[in-house]
């Protein structure tokens, strides 16, 4: 299958450079390309998009309030956003996670890791690099406050509708761990982990593996670390 992907940034020398790179490809396309926002909602729908690269500062309705738009619309739920930013350590970053994003990317990476990110997001499994996204996301929650007031009890509440090993397959998700890795750690299949993934996905209304991050630890079940 064909990766249809959509370019929503500001800069239209940028979306030229994306838009080379993706259709260098032969398993993508561009099949739009967006300065704002609400362009970018408009032609995920028009042009069935599967990835949406969404800047996050756009001028109108941001990349932020675009990704919440899609996130929101049910015949937009197979469209994953990675949002691109330029700045690693940026607030909007987590709400663009909380939104509904799929995932980040420096806008500074390696033409590889965009591809890898593209097809990644498509494939709807790990975050671009687990270990790395976990990482950034505890930065980001970090910032804040840390104490229970911040958690999220509607969250919290409905952890206990996860199995003990969901719970458990939840935590290693949050690690940054793979399928793979934690089959290891847990003596199980790969299949086996995908199995419970999905079922935590479900049971905890998630779009993908971003979202449940950001839920283990808007939760509580997973605290960041503060270096």
């Amino acid at each position: 299958m064909t990766i249809r992907v959509l370019l929503a940034d500001d800069q239209a020398l940028l979306r030229s450079a994306f838009r080379v790179l993706v259709d260098s490809e032969p398993d993508m396309e561009v099949v739009g390309e967006a300065s704002d926002g609400a362009e970018a909602v408009r032609l995920a729908k028009e042009q069935r998009a599967d990835v949406v690269l969404m800047d996050i500062r756009m001028p109108g309705t941001d990349g932020l309030a675009a990704t919440r738009m899609i996130s929101a619309d049910p015949s937009l739920a197979g469209v994953r956003v990675v949002i691109l930013t330029t700045f690693e350590v940026d607030d909007y970053v987590v709400q663009s996670l909380r939104a509904g994003a799929s995932g980040f990317l420096g806008k500074g990476s390696e033409p590889e890791e965009l591809l890898n990110a593209v097809r990644v997001a498509a494939g709807g499994e790990a975050l671009l690099s687990p270990a790395a996204t976990k990482g950034l996301i505890a930065r980001f929650l970090a910032q804040g406050d840390t104490g229970d007031g911040d958690l999220d009890p509607a969250r919290s509440e409905r952890l206990a509708a996860l199995t003990g090993r969901e719970r458990e397959v939840l935590v290693q998700v949050a690690g940054g761990h793979s399928n793979d890795e934690i089959a290891e750690r847990l003596e199980v299949s790969p299949l086996t982990v995908k199995t419970h993934v999905n079922r935590a996905m479900a049971k905890l209304g998630a779009r993908d593996r971003a979202q449940l991050v950001v839920i283990a630890y808007e939760s509580g079940l997973v605290r960041p670390r503060v270096e």
